[in-house]
């Protein structure tokens, strides 16, 4: 089959959810029978989002191969079974570094190097290139029309049609259709400019996903239709929902899967979606409830925690369990002590960079340590739960990160200057850390476990994979008195270099992870330390009412 192409752009306004709305699709469609791969192209200048503040771009997904990408590209990986790899993510910066390299090497032959054709063509090239064999390639474009960064990208995928033909390309736009509670009326015209603003550019929309927060009815979809010149059967409401995870039974029920198919020529087996029915009854009708404390500096914006948010509800759907999970700043509990935290099941402090809060999180560990509450440290999460046992149990007060503290005596955290490659069995020097873009240990590597620990009981496997993004690594001078008082390493590289996950041996539910497992959890497969830890904390609930 030749390989079709689906653009979404999005218009009105930024958040509207075109990540959801592409990933539902490729849901619909793998429910069919077909491969789909994903790839979102950024507007913004930045090469990555690796050195983004959470509070501006929200979390950095970090693929198998060790790019670090936009958010959405955790959307992707959870809705459908598509590798998501370093071809998935492009941005304005990436394209033009790729064609100023191009230049520079005299690839273009002296010629003037311009927008059109050569920026277009290269995102282009990187569009066609994402492609590796699957039937479908759903593309997103990041920003909103009319924006003056998303016109390069506008460009090229108008010039794409073009280029393979109308019968392997579809534009669906998602746009905004509020409610104007003073009128008590559903208003069209932000869905009417948003439209005429992406025909400006050349492209005129096969299919409207239209965002609002009841469902439109025929003659407002009518209306729609007649004025942004598509027919009323691809006018699909994008309704509000209780979980994302609703979201490709809702476009299936209007007939979305139905039309792009119809629009593309494909012809495709009847969409089975019982796995995704099953996972919406299971989530709206739990049988227990637990609470989480998830201890950390960004609990302003969730999106900040996309993947841990996730994670923990996959989590909660294995142990047939919702979970609340309240978002502590860890600054607060830096200058009011652990107490505010309250009274929770399980205790969680994520990844993160820096000084901050850092004291705070140490109390949070703390309190989970001594009060038997299930507790799960995640990359710099396990960073304090080393810290906070070495000062606490093992009375060494001074102990520290070298990222916090360089002069601390007792560097129990601290940066490798020797970084590993596990694929190749090469290494590399990196006296020298200037650069903040690419100093870090990221993407997929592997991790020994040992056995009878709470780790191994989670994987039941001796070896697994697991995807990092840190610089900072446990030190092992230090492993033996840890665990001489009942700090364990109970994971580690396969040479045994460095320690992977930590966990104690007296202690119901204890463990912290140098990894990120929550960018490898799914809902329909949840991710086993996750699944434990939900299954610990509601094992904690159940003791404390005994």
């Amino acid at each position: 089959m030749t390989p079709k192409f689906i653009f979404t752009t999005g218009g009105v306004l930024s958040s509207l959810g075109k990540g959801l709305a592409s990933a539902s699709i490729g849901a619909l469609l793998e429910a069919r029978g077909l491969t789909v791969v994903l790839q979102k192209l950024d507007p913004y200048v930045n090469v990555d989002p690796g050195t983004m503040n959470p509070f501006q771009h929200g979390e950095v997904y970090v693929t198998d191969d060790g790019a670090e990408t936009d958010l959405d590209m955790g959307h992707y990986e959870r809705f459908t079974h598509a590798k998501i790899t370093k071809k998935c993510n492009f941005t304005t910066g990436s394209i033009y570094n790729s064609v100023i390299n191009k230049e520079r090497r005299g690839d273009y032959l002296g010629g003037t190097v311009q927008i059109i054709p050569h920026v277009t063509d290269e995102i282009k090239h990187a569009i066609t290139n994402v492609v590796d064999g699957s039937d479908l390639a759903i593309v997103e474009i990041g920003g909103t029309v009319g924006d003056i960064e998303s016109l390069p990208f506008l460009e090229a995928i108008r010039q794409f049609r073009n280029d393979v033909g109308k019968e392997n390309c579809l534009y669906v736009h998602l746009t905004l259709v509020p409610y104007i509670k003073t009128a008590g009326e559903l208003k069209t015209k932000p869905t009417q400019h948003s439209v005429s603003e992406l025909r400006r550019v050349g492209i005129q929309p096969d299919i409207l996903l239209c965002r609002t927060e009841m469902p439109l009815d025929r003659s407002l979809k009518e209306k729609i239709a007649l004025f942004c010149n598509v027919e009323p059967e691809a006018v699909i409401t994008a309704v509000d929902v209780d979980t994302i995870y609703e979201c490709p039974l809702k476009f299936h029920e209007q007939g979305l899967d139905e039309q792009i198919c119809r629009k593309l020529n494909i012809w495709t087996r009847t969409p089975k979606l019982d796995n995704w029915e099953d996972l919406v009854y299971k989530l709206k009708n739990p049988a227990h409830e637990v609470t989480i404390a998830m201890v950390g500096k960004y609990v302003d914006l969730k999106e900040s925690y996309k993947s841990l948010n996730e994670a923990l509800c996959h989590g909660g759907v294995a142990n047939n369990t919702h979970v609340n999970i309240n978002y502590v700043d860890s600054e607060q509990v830096e200058r009011e002590g652990a107490g505010i935290i309250g009274e929770v099941d399980g205790i969680l402090v994520p990844g993160g960079f820096g000084s901050r809060g850092v004291e705070g999180k140490i109390k949070a560990v703390q309190m989970a340590r001594e009060q038997d509450i299930p507790y799960f440290g995640i990359c710099f999460g396990m960073h304090m739960a080393v810290i906070e046992y070495a000062r606490n149990v093992l009375g060494w007060k001074e102990a520290h990160s070298s990222e916090i503290d360089p002069n601390t005596p007792y560097p129990v955290i601290y940066l490798m200057r020797e970084w590993f490659d596990f694929r190749s069995q090469k290494v590399e020097r990196r006296d020298e850390l200037t650069d903040k873009g690419g100093t870090m240990r990221l993407g997929a590597y592997p991790c020994k476990l040992v056995e009878g620990t709470l780790a191994y009981k989670a994987y039941k496997t001796e070896e697994i994979s697991e995807r990092h993004r840190h610089r900072y690594e446990f030190n092992n001078e230090f492993k033996q008195a840890l665990a001489d008082k009942g700090l364990i390493v109970s994971g580690t590289s396969p040479d045994g270099e460095l320690g992977e996950i930590v966990e104690m041996t007296d202690h119901p539910w204890f463990l912290g992870c140098q990894f990120h497992p929550e960018f490898q959890s799914r809902p329909m497969n949840p991710h086993p330390l996750f699944r434990d830890f939900i299954r610990a904390a509601l094992r904690h609930k159940n003791a404390k009412a005994a």
